[in-house]
């Protein structure tokens, strides 16, 4: 098998050729001149010629090395560019389609002001929204999504990357003039309405139902959806209950009443996960970073 040749020649030539001497190209290069002299003959000997001779009391260029000159500069810019990291290209020229994976509620609310930002700043990405029809992270792990929005929970994969966007509490929902809202809302009163829930929990493990059992009481849940835009649809046109997030549905409330809940939820906290293979993409990074701005302003 051929010996790969050291590629650390290729700065050695370089300085040699550019310094004319010995001397000069150890000090570039901060090496002793016995060392560059050991390291001109290794050159001498992959390249089959003298490269530089002595020429009184300097050192000429051979025609091979002059041939050389034009050659290696260019290379070893190459070579540093592809060892250095990556930087964020002109974002104005940049072409590139991003797929983010989240809920439809997280669209309608971040969504228009996300897109602005693109467009402003560079207006050749192209960001897809899908909806979340799976629990796991598969779509990230396939590369069908580029970055996914959501709660990191227990079935998260131990291997994405996730950073937090903001934190969010529960409220209550329901139409103008809702029986509801006459009086003081109890935790009794509260639970004894009719009520919307998100079925991607399953019966009784909705934080709220959790709470509320831990007072002895349940909620009367006369239906279900998968999302927190639908809820609120349901809510702004009968009887029933809605209990969202504040801030993931703070445009989708508008026209509806809401009020502080009776009962002790727990706070979640909304992040965006990537898979590791992108983390130190720097497209990627500046659509994290913009997504994480608009989030958090």
């Amino acid at each position: 098998m051929t010996t790969p040749p050291d590629l650390n020649l290729l700065f050695t030539l370089d300085a040699l050729l550019s310094e004319g001497s010995v001397a000069g190209a150890a000090r570039r290069l901060g090496l002793s001149p016995s060392a560059m002299s050991r390291a001109l003959q290794r050159l001498r000997d992959s390249t089959g010629d003298p490269l530089l001779v002595r020429a009184g009391r300097g050192l000429v260029a051979t025609p091979r090395a002059e041939a050389l000159r034009a050659q290696v500069s260019p290379l070893l810019q190459q070579v540093l560019q592809v060892l250095s990291p990556e930087v964020v290209p002109d974002l104005l020229q940049v072409q590139r389609r991003f797929t983010l994976l989240c809920s439809d509620g997280f669209v309608e609310n971040f969504g228009p002001q996300l897109l602005a930002r693109i467009a402003d700043a560079a207006p050749g990405i192209q960001l897809s929204f899908i909806g979340k029809t799976r629990r796991d992270n598969s779509l990230l792990r396939d590369g069908s999504a580029d970055l996914e929005t959501g709660v990191v929970g227990k079935i998260t994969a131990q291997e994405l990357h996730a950073r937090a966007l903001f934190h969010d509490h529960f409220v209550g929902v329901v139409r103008a003039g809702h029986p509801l809202l006459e009086g003081d809302i109890s935790m009794a009163r509260y639970a004894a309405c009719d009520h919307v829930a998100d079925s991607r929990h399953g019966f009784g493990q909705d934080p709220v139902d959790v709470a509320l059992a831990a007072h002895g009481l349940s909620r009367r849940i006369v239906t279900s959806v998968a999302g927190f835009a639908p809820a609120l649809a349901l809510a702004r046109h009968g009887e029933l209950v809605a209990t969202v997030p504040e801030r993931h549905t703070r445009n989708l409330r508008s026209g509806l009443e809401t009020f502080v809940l009776p009962v002790a939820v727990a706070d979640i906290t909304l992040s965006m996960l990537w898979h590791p293979r992108l983390d130190a993409d720097p497209l990627h990074r500046w659509l994290r970073n913009t997504l994480r701005e608009v989030c958090t302003g």
